[in-house]
């Protein structure tokens, strides 16, 4: 079975699926460790064309993040990364190399991956499609918190990510059809993922 996670940045994408993952027992895909991973190669060589990088690129998703053999876990956490991985994840090569390379990571097992595109571009066969939202503050605060910064300037750059998250030419952000929809605000964590999981459950039956 595979449960594909989409939303925006701060909606609790990560958090959601990691523990989910757990929950059911399945497999956990961050896709946006991957394009973190070619955000961390693209600005120690600007003079490449990311998505050269991004095919060339080993990532392998096994707890910890790790891109040609090298644990990158926190690394990739930054909001200089942050920011770079938003930026190629808008080049269409980057998104057709990482696609190839998720697509050939979930080709067996149970899965539950999640990104901003996985139930409309990678995975929109997904048995279970889930698009986490919550409002904008909601968001920001979340954000603040896990990267320790100041709120009003996560906002700001949210609201640049989402622009162009949400406009971009290729795989912008959108729920896919037959999502489900579940705004996070106001709700902790284990009940997203036990609303999640329950959906898991019935459709698994």
């Amino acid at each position: 079975m595979l449960i594909a996670i989409d939303g925006p940045a701060g909606a609790g994408k990560s958090t959601v699926a990691g523990l989910l993952a757990e929950e059911l027992g399945f497999t956990y895909l961050d896709s946006g460790a991957m394009y973190r991973c070619v955000a961390l190669l693209s600005l120690a060589a600007p003079e490449r064309e990311p998505a050269e990088l991004a095919r060339e690129a080993v990532i392998e998703l096994r707890g910890s993040v790790m891109l040609d053999g090298r644990d990158v876990s926190a690394e990739i956490r930054t909001p200089a990364v942050s920011e770079a991985a938003s930026i190629v994840a808008a080049d269409p090569g980057v998104r057709a190399a990482l696609v190839a390379k998720q697509r050939g990571l979930m080709a067996g097992g149970d899965w539950v991956a999640e990104g901003r595109d996985i139930g409309t571009v990678v995975a929109p066969d997904a048995e279970l499609k889930i698009f986490l939202t919550a409002d904008t503050i909601e968001r920001a605060r979340r954000r603040a918190v896990e990267l320790g910064a100041d709120e009003d300037t996560v906002r700001a750059e949210q609201a640049m990510r989402d622009q162009r998250d949400t406009q971009r030419e290729h795989s912008p952000l959108r729920p896919a059809p037959g999502a489900v929809m579940l705004d996070t605000t106001g709700l902790d964590v284990e009940q997203v993922v036990q609303r999640i999981a329950t959906l898991a459950r019935a459709r698994r039956l």
